[in-house]
């Protein structure tokens, strides 16, 4: 019995990675190394991903006006979501549910840069660029760009502290 567990569970394993190699093509572009949950949410034309990018189980990245562009060296926790469009609601005389016409802030990019770790849960929405070797912390809500190399958490989101001080960080490019 335990070994019919184990067939099952190597078996499901392979099933899952099939499926995410038969999607990946459908990412506007990505690189190598690339691994992403095939069960996520994904409007997969708008978003160009980098090299050695995972991306967690139970992922919505959505954009279907706009894009998001994840850089390479990112690593994103399990129930991370990232809108990068909004609803038109200041029509007059009309129901939300009714306005399929867009004003020019309803959707905006989302730029994730080179090495970066969002952790779980954490939601970044329309406009906001998470600069190099930045960390989200999980659960956050980031409304607004966030710096190099900082570490922001909380709703909505702001700077803790930074990974490195600017010596550091210039000591830290050299060695990449």
């Amino acid at each position: 019995m335990k070994i019919l567990s184990l067939v099952l569970v190597y078996a499901l394993k392979l099933l899952n990675r099939l499926h995410m190699l038969l999607l990946r093509p459908l990412f506007k572009s990505h690189g190598r190394n690339f691994k992403f949950d095939p069960k996520g949410v994904y409007s997969y034309s708008t978003i160009s991903v980098g090299d050695d990018v995972f991306i967690g189980p139970g992922a919505t990245m959505t954009a279907s006006e706009s894009s998001i562009e994840l850089g390479s060296k990112i690593m994103f926790g399990p129930n991370v979501t990232l809108i990068g469009g909004d609803h038109s609601f200041s029509s007059v005389g009309k129901y939300m549910f009714d306005v399929k016409e867009k004003a020019p802030d309803d959707d905006q990019p989302i730029v994730i840069e080179d090495d970066v770790w969002v952790g779980a849960g954490a939601t970044i929405l329309k406009g906001v660029r998470i600069g190099e070797g930045a960390i989200v912390a999980a659960s956050s809500l980031v409304l607004k760009d966030v710096p190099p190399y900082a570490i922001v958490g909380g709703i909505p989101a702001k700077v803790i502290k930074y990974r490195f001080s600017p010596e550091e960080i210039e000591i830290h490019k050299s060695k990449l």
